[in-house]
């Protein structure tokens, strides 16, 4: 338990605006310095990303064309072990993070062909990108004896992993509380000035005044980032799961579009759709996905759907991250990502250790809103 005194969250030292996985990392990690933190979330009627993710711990693939994003995306992978242990033992909560290793399956020679030289260039392109196998059908089946005919081949990445993404949703709120930080539900923000020591950030809950604040707010920085100077022109792109009823375990390795959760469900989902900020779902897109799901692995033909929803990512017009400090505004900065989970080792570690210190690395210079200077925001 926290020793730290009780206080209002009034006045802080770093406010965090938005409560997903995102911001709750960088909570977490800003409390662990012995800063007072202040967590403003607009609570269940933001289109919250948190609760509608797939849970991967994932690199494969990522950053093809992006060797920053890549090792970036990598070390946080790697980080990850301790980052799972840290947070289950500060909250007693078991994550169900496993990192055997992560599989994408082709069902055609040509797809395979392709996955490979994307994954083979991008790991000549830089040092200290991940590593891949090529697997024939034979050894796919090896390592998924439930794999059906069609799959041709695959590849394996041993950095690739899961989570039980509402636990750890769980746990970071836990985790954070356990240090102090204070959080404040249906907190939309609509105004936040500059002051002489700080910030005044004003919105349904009234003032609060904070030496540093951290934009974490996902498809929310779009119209946060202009109030501190900075750019960032985030969309919304919807993605679509279903989940099956519990069946008996089958599967010991996440695949990039299907994973087996530790209670049993399936979960899979492949669509990426521009829809607005359209959440609901298409039964074509999931006949889609579930078609695709049987051709991988027959025995889900029997499988019962008992869930199905939509949640939007938060992309950005490259698909890779934003970390931005404020010229304009000192001592504010924002956060955006659409894979919060595989990167939340680093965002409790290195960026919350930048935004604390107010040091900031080259590691993150890539990624800087900068690049966007001439896309309009949307809509």
């Amino acid at each position: 338990m926290s020793l730290a005194p009780e206080r209002s969250g009034n006045d802080c030292d770093v406010a965090v605006i938005g409560g997903g996985v995102v911001g709750l990392s960088l909570a977490y990690g800003l409390a662990k310095t012995g800063l007072a933190v202040t967590i403003l979330d607009e609570g269940d009627i933001a289109h919250r990303a948190s609760r509608g993710n797939f849970g991967l711990v994932w690199v494969q693939g990522k950053g093809l064309d992006n060797p920053d994003y890549a090792r970036w995306s990598l070390a946080s992978a790697r980080a990850w072990p301790f980052f799972a242990a840290e947070i289950e033992a500060a909250t007693d909560t078991a994550l169900s993070y496993e990192q055997r290793g992560g599989l994408m399956a082709s069902l055609t020679e040509d797809d395979l062909d392709t996955r490979c030289n994307d994954l083979r260039r991008l790991h000549n392109r830089g040092q200290d990108c991940a590593d891949f196998e090529r697997l024939d059908a034979g050894g796919m089946k090896r390592l998924l004896p439930a794999i059906g005919p069609d799959v041709v081949g695959g590849t394996f990445c041993p950095h690739d992993g899961h989570v039980n993404a509402l636990r750890l949703f769980n746990a970071l709120h836990a985790a954070a509380a356990s240090l102090g930080a204070i959080y404040r539900p249906n907190a939309t923000v609509e105004a936040i000035d500059r002051l002489p020591d700080g910030f005044s950030i004003t919105g349904a809950t009234g003032e609060i005044r904070a030496g540093k604040v951290v934009l974490a707010a996902g498809l929310g920085n779009a119209r946060l980032g202009p109030m501190v100077g900075i750019h960032a022109p985030v969309r919304p792109q919807r993605g679509q799961i279903l989940v099956t009823e519990k069946l008996a375990h089958f599967l010991d390795y996440p695949l990039g579009t299907i994973r087996q959760t530790d209670e049993g469900g399936v979960m899979i989902g492949d669509s990426k759709e521009e829809v607005g900020f359209d959440n609901g779902t298409r039964h074509d897109v999931l006949a889609g996905i579930a078609a695709n799901a049987i051709r991988i692995f027959p025995l889900l033909a029997q499988a019962q759907v008992v869930r199905s929803w939509g949640a939007l990512r938060v992309m950005t017009p490259d698909g890779y991250p934003i970390y931005e400090r404020s010229v304009t505004h000192p001592g504010a900065y924002l956060v955006t990502c659409h894979s919060g989970v595989t990167l939340a080792a680093v965002h409790a570690s290195h960026v919350a250790g930048m935004i604390g210190s107010g040091d900031w690395l080259p590691d993150l210079t890539p990624f800087a809103a900068g690049r966007f200077a001439d896309v309009p925001s949307p809509g």
